[in-house]
């Protein structure tokens, strides 16, 4: 690469900018810039040439052309060396640039606003910037392009050490713009494709702008008719699943969590303290409520006047599989329950806070991850996504569908009492968490038995059942919670027989009435909620 002669300049971002601009100069290169910048430059006692006296053509429709013009992209683009080029730019009089400085307006930051309308997004959406830096990458082995503000240094470096820039640091700095452009096309599109397919109006627009979305069961509409990700590196990982495996964390992990102590997190421990946090939202507004988890799933939950007494009922649920488990609560946690957790080995604590004493107590574990709660995760996108591998992916809504004790439809001669009916409604809360198939048994206030992923409904609550006598557990009385409908009644008959008085389920099985009949031949209360909670 020859030296650098011609700079092109201009950024919304103006960190770091004279100092650079500066270096440039003295190395004899000539600046050209573009409206705000050029002012800046010139204020600051640079020598400078306006863009629209370079290309002979004015700046226009306020703004929105000024760099798109055949003597900044031909500058750019074209092949040194080539004569074919060589000679295409020179009959046209076009000069080499060989160095662009840029950034883009701040569309993110701008439709982050609260309220933010659609013609003020649409206006922050850059045009010539993206085309400017795309331009001088695609051409990186004669044009050196600077896009992030924390970069001058290095090039002003090997500008002023010999002139011109390494082919190394080119490519670097292209790869970068390549990816930065993409990353940015990408939040255009999701802003836009959230407010054309289901999004509110933004405030200022007509109401008719915008048709408001329809139910899902009505209209595909609702789901986006291409799939747009946007999702900057958080942070790399030591590994995925597996030692085997590379991993790293993409998105806007840290707006929802903050860490406060403990070890880097795992790509499991991410896995797992987000099923806990998403399980522990169910309880917002409840008592002090502790949920313990393990791969996901839960091993037990439970609830008290405090958080310790939490600790025990969910602890009780399964005193082995909680070591190495994650905890998740749904208040402050305090010492009292911080010194009954820190008695059992737990890989991450995730709380809305930590009392003063209660986190000083737990950061003495210097392998325990501790997180506190910034954001809810009911405050994320209602949509959720997974690679299926074959380069494909399923996007589907999450599952945030609750039900009261209105929506119950009772289906047995006995109806619940009023005990077995908060059961219900706790342990129902919990199996939907819980890998299909899936059974739990709870109290009012605590889980007695879990039986989590297996092929057989039956199957699960065998487990379920050997759990609880494992803890040493009594399922007399309890409610026996199934995520989706019982195909046969054996896992009724099962749970029954444990010493379940009611049932709650979702119902829809073509032998529903067989399993009714068994509930009623053994006295047991069964509601049906209309609503399945399978988890894959």
């Amino acid at each position: 690469m020859a030296k650098i002669k011609r700079a092109l300049i201009s950024v919304f971002d103006k960190t770091g900018l004279i100092p650079f601009a500066q270096t440039l100069a003295a190395a004899g290169v000539e600046l050209i810039s573009t409206g705000g910048t050029a002012k800046v430059l010139r204020e600051a006692g640079l020598p400078v040439i306006e863009l629209s006296d370079y290309t002979g053509f004015p700046e226009m429709l306020d703004g929105r052309v000024k760099t798109l013009h055949p003597k900044v992209h031909g500058g750019l683009l074209f092949l040194r060396g080539n004569s074919a080029h060589e000679a295409a730019v020179k009959k046209h009089g076009i000069g080499p640039i060989d160095l662009v400085a840029a950034n883009l307006y701040p569309f993110e930051q701008t439709v982050a606003k609260p309220k933010v309308t659609l013609t003020e997004a649409i206006e922050t959406i850059d045009i010539g910037g993206p085309s400017m830096l795309r331009s001088a990458a695609k051409n990186h082995p004669h044009v050196t392009v600077v896009m992030d503000p924390h970069d001058y240094d290095e090039v002003a470096a090997q500008i002023k050490a010999k002139g011109k820039t390494t082919l190394e640091l080119r490519r670097k700095l292209a790869a970068r713009v390549f990816a930065h452009t993409s990353a940015y096309d990408a939040a255009i599109a999701s802003h836009l494709i959230k407010v054309f397919f289901g999004a509110d109006a933004p405030s200022s627009e007509p109401a008719k702008a915008i048709q408001p979305p329809l139910p899902l069961e009505k209209s595909a509409a609702a789901l986006p008719p291409v799939l747009v990700l946007e999702a900057p590196q958080a942070q790399p990982l030591r590994y995925g699943e597996n030692p085997h495996q590379r991993a790293a964390l993409y998105g806007r992990f840290a707006d929802y969590f903050r860490q406060l102590g403990g070890k880097e997190l795992s790509c499991n421990n991410i896995l797992d303290l987000t099923a806990a946090v998403n399980l522990i939202a169910e309880f917002a507004d409840d008592a002090p409520t502790l949920a313990i988890l393990k791969h996901t799933n839960p091993c037990g939950v439970g609830q008290g006047k405090n958080l310790r007494e939490a600790w025990r009922k969910a602890f009780a649920t399964d005193k082995q599989a909680p070591f190495g488990g994650i905890i998740a609560v749904n208040k402050p946690l305090d010492l009292m329950c911080a010194e009954a957790i820190a008695e059992v080995f737990s890989e991450v604590i995730v709380a809305p806070d930590f009392k003063a004493d209660a986190l000083e107590r737990l950061q003495k574990k210097k392998n325990l991850r501790l997180l506190k709660i910034l954001k809810s995760p009911l405050a994320a996108a209602p949509w959720e996504i997974r690679s299926v591998g074959a380069d494909s992916f399923l996007m589907q809504e999450r599952d945030l569908k609750s039900v009261a004790a209105s929506d119950l439809k009772v289906v047995t001669k006995r109806k619940p009492t009023k005990v077995e009916l908060q059961a219900m409604l706790f342990g129902w809360r919990v199996v939907k968490h819980v890998k299909s198939n899936a059974i739990v048994f709870a109290g009012e206030d605590r889980t007695l038995g879990i039986g989590a992923g297996q092929m057989s409904r039956v199957d699960a609550c065998r487990i379920a059942i050997w759990k609880a006598k494992e803890a040493g557990l009594s399922l007399k009385g309890n409610v026996v919670c199934s995520d989706a409908f019982f195909p046969f009644p054996d896992g009724l008959v099962a749970a029954a027989e444990a010493g379940s008085t009611a049932a709650i389920q979702p119902g829809g099985s073509v032998r529903d009435a067989e399993v009714i009949a068994a509930a009623d031949e053994r006295q047991v209360a069964m509601v049906f909620t209309g609503v399945r909670h399978f988890r894959h």
